[in-house]
């Protein structure tokens, strides 16, 4: 009375496989969230709609990083978050050192020699920009929205 039924060992199997794919869909789960590109973009936004000289920064909490004149992406494992800004274009600062200096409150005439040095490296880094790919991120975004001369631009580093 008390005995198993003779087809109790396909229960036990279909129990074990199907404890193994939990487990398995389990690890596959990330780690942590998506990082949050909407905050990052909204700290854009909020210094490049200044109608004054400003400048902001947020930390992030991404692996990666792909920044264009109009949108930014956030990369950790597994997980991507994108954002596009309200007020654009800006200028990702990407490998140019002197623009990322200025970026980080360097004034612009002590990283350039001229204004026209100047715009010629926000249009390299602008025609970079528009196919940039994923870049390991520092610890924080920096955004500076300046003007200097006839030059008004809101440059942002990673």
């Amino acid at each position: 009375m008390f005995d198993a039924p003779p087809d109790a060992w396909y229960i036990w199997v279909s129990v074990a496989l199907a404890s193994v794919a939990v487990a398995g869909v389990a690890t596959e789960l990330p780690s942590r969230p998506a990082p949050d590109a909407a905050a990052a973009a909204d700290t854009v936004d909020a210094v490049a709609g200044s109608t004054y000289a400003s400048a902001g920064e947020h930390p992030l909490d991404a692996d990666r990083v792909r920044l264009r004149p109009h949108r930014l992406a956030l990369r950790t494992d597994g997980e991507t978050s994108h954002a596009t800004f309200a007020f654009g274009p800006v200028v990702p600062v990407g490998d140019d050192p002197a623009l990322a200096r200025v970026a980080r409150g360097v004034p612009p005439g002590r990283a350039f020699g001229s204004v026209t040095a100047f715009e010629a490296a926000i249009e390299a880094a602008r025609e970079r920009a528009s196919d940039a790919g994923w870049r390991p991120v520092t610890d924080r975004l920096v955004v500076r929205h300046l003007e200097w001369g006839e030059v008004d631009v809101t440059l942002v580093d990673a």
